[in-house]
């Protein structure tokens, strides 16, 4: 048998601090973006999983949650940038020293700005190819050209988050370790 764990919850000596709060008007905007996708979500399956029960269907409930997941997911990825937030792995960096973990951390940001851009270019040009075939949703006709749009500013900010984060002086990962 293996010894009991008496304090799960006690941080590590290395451990990095948790992300820093998300503010200033694209935290608020990602916020509330993300937070109307949430309830829509929320409102529709409640209504869809209360009419099964009642009696009465919500016709569209699954295109409807598939809509607002683009809000939240969308928002999502603003939000955790805004607060450099990102999971990350330290296995290897925790060894070296600062000035190489600093360097490591800007090639890291340009390339995943590197990746979120090839993404944007992907659904930009899917935007293109479909945008006057008039792309609905099956049951209630949902045109998902905007929602395609909104994905891409938001991909594209996040890019430049990402590259804006590799050009600061003050990376989380700079600290790191000691």
């Amino acid at each position: 048998m293996s010894d009991p764990i008496t304090d799960a919850a006690a941080p590590l000596h290395d451990e990095e601090p948790p992300p820093a709060p998300v503010t200033g008007i694209a935290g608020k905007t990602a916020f509330y973006i993300g937070s109307a996708g949430l309830m829509l979500a929320t409102a529709a399956d409640s209504i869809a999983v209360l009419g099964r029960h009642t009696g009465f269907a919500l016709i569209g409930s699954i295109e409807i949650v598939q809509a607002a997941i683009v809000f939240i997911a969308a928002s999502s990825m603003v939000a955790v940038t805004l607060s450099r937030g990102h999971a990350a792995v330290h296995i290897l960096t925790d060894r070296l020293s600062p000035a190489r973990r600093a360097m490591l951390a800007r090639i890291a940001n340009l390339l995943g700005a590197l990746a979120v851009l090839l993404l944007a270019a992907g659904s930009l040009i899917l935007l293109g190819d479909l945008w006057n075939g008039h792309e609905r949703s099956e049951l209630l006709h949902i045109p998902l050209r905007w929602f395609r749009l909104l994905m891409i500013a938001a991909l594209v900010f996040v890019a430049i988050l990402f590259v804006r984060h590799a050009f600061t002086r003050e990376t989380p990962e700079a600290g790191h370790g000691a």
